[in-house]
C-alpha cells in the first residue's frame, strides 16, 4: 500500500519480531516500516501488544525473534548514536515536583547541551509559556503531558515514539496534544509512531494506521484504504424493543456480519451489498421475533472495521 511517504527512505525495519513474557506471547511475528516523516498508528485495544511492541523499538525490551533497525543500525552496537535520534513519550511521565517548568527543560536540555533558545522555543510549542515558573507539582495532566512531550522534541529527534500520549485526558488536553503533533506533522522532518485505542486520534493525526490485535497485526494502510476495502461497505446500527436483561446476544446468523453491545444494547451489523443484505436482515429479524426500535446507516469507521475482524471494540480491554 503505497503513498508518497512510504517512497522515503526506511527510518525503523521491524522484521519478524515475537516477544514473551512466561506464558503470555505479546507480540507474534511482526514485521512493519516506518519511513522519514511518516506519522504512523499502532491503533488496537489496551493489551493488544503495542506498549511492547514500541518498547523493543526504543531498546527497553529485547525482542525473542526477529531483528529491529533504526536507520540501519540495530541497537546491539549503536547505543548512542540510536539515542541521539529518538524522543520518547511515555504513558506517565514522573518529574521533580519541586522544579519549575522552565527548569525541567533547563535539566533535559543539558543533557544534550542545548542552548537556552531551545528551551524558549519548546515552551513555545507546547503552550507553556505562562507555566515556565509553575511548580510541575501544580500542573494538571494535560499540561504535564505538554512537557513530557517537549522534553521528548528538545533534541530535534528524527524519530519520536509517543505510547498512548492522551490516555486519561480530558478532550480539551487530548486536543492540546493533537495540536502540536499536528505543526509537528507539517514540517515533515520527524517519523512519528503513536500507540493508541483511540480511532479519532489515529484519524486525526496518521498518515499510515497499523491494526494490531493480540500481538499480530491484522491490516495496515491509509485510512482510505483501510475503509475502501470492498468487504467493508457500510454499518447499520439498530436497537431493539427488548430489555437488556431479555436479550443477551444476537442469534448466530451465518449471511450477516451481526455484533451485539449487551452494555448499551445496541447492535451493529456489517454490510457488504446493502441491496441484498438489508432484507436479509429484516427478515432474519422477523425469524426471530425481533422487533427494531430504531436503526441508522452510516459509513464504516475503524472501530466498525475492528468489530468485523475481531468481533469486539477497539476500547476493549484485552488480556495483556
Amino acid at each position: 500500500m503505497d503513498t508518497p511517504l512510504r517512497q522515503n527512505e526506511v527510518t525503523i525495519e521491524v522484521k519478524d519480531v515475537s516477544k514473551s513474557f512466561k506464558t503470555v506471547q505479546a507480540v507474534k511475528k511482526v514485521s512493519l516500516t516506518i519511513h522519514r516523516g511518516e506519522f504512523v498508528g499502532l491503533l488496537g485495544p489496551n493489551g493488544a501488544g503495542k506498549t511492547t511492541l514500541v518498547e523493543m523499538i526504543e531498546g527497553i525490551q529485547k525482542p525473542d525473534t526477529g531483528r529491529i533497525l533504526i536507520n540501519g543500525m540495530h541497537w546491539q552496537g549503536h547505543q548512542q548514536e540510536i539515542h541521539k535520534m529518538i524522543g520518547i513519550s511515555l504513558q506517565e511521565t514522573r518529574f521533580i515536583d519541586k522544579l519549575t517548568v522552565r527548569e525541567t527543560l533547563r535539566l533535559f536540555a543539558s543533557f544534550y547541551q542545548l542552548p537556552t533558545r531551545r528551551i524558549d522555543e519548546i515552551l513555545d510549542l507546547t503552550g507553556l509559556e505562562e507555566k515556565r515558573q509553575a511548580y510541575v507539582v501544580n500542573l494538571s495532566g494535560g499540561q504535564r503531558q505538554r512537557l513530557a512531550l517537549g522534553i521528548a522534541l528538545l533534541n530535534q529527534p528524527q524519530i519520536l515514539l509517543l505510547d498512548e500520549p492522551t490516555t486519561g485526558l480530558d478532550p480539551t488536553a487530548r486536543r492540546d496534544i493533537w495540536n502540536i503533533l499536528i505543526k509537528l506533522r507539517e514540517e515533515r522532518r520527524t517519523s512519528l509512531i503513536l500507540t493508541t485505542h483511540y480511532m479519532e486520534e489515529a484519524e486525526y493525526l496518521c498518515d499510515y494506521i497499523i491494526l494490531i490485535h493480540q500481538g499480530q497485526i491484522l491490516r495496515e494502510g491509509t485510512l482510505q484504504q483501510l475503509l475502501l476495502k470492498k468487504d467493508q461497505d457500510r454499518t447499520i446500527e439498530f436497537t431493539l424493543h427488548q430489555e437488556k436483561e431479555h436479550f443477551r446476544q444476537l442469534p448466530a446468523d451465518q449471511y450477516l456480519q451481526l455484533h451485539w453491545d449487551h452494555q448499551q444494547s445496541r447492535g451493529t451489523l456489517q454490510l457488504n451489498n446493502i441491496e441484498r443484505e438489508l432484507p436479509q436482515f429484516f427478515s432474519y429479524l422477523q425469524r426471530h421475533h425481533l422487533h427494531l426500535l430504531n436503526m441508522e446507516c452510516r459509513r464504516q469507521t475503524l472501530n466498525d472495521l475492528f468489530i468485523a475482524l475481531t468481533g469486539r471494540k477497539l476500547d476493549d480491554d484485552d488480556e495483556k
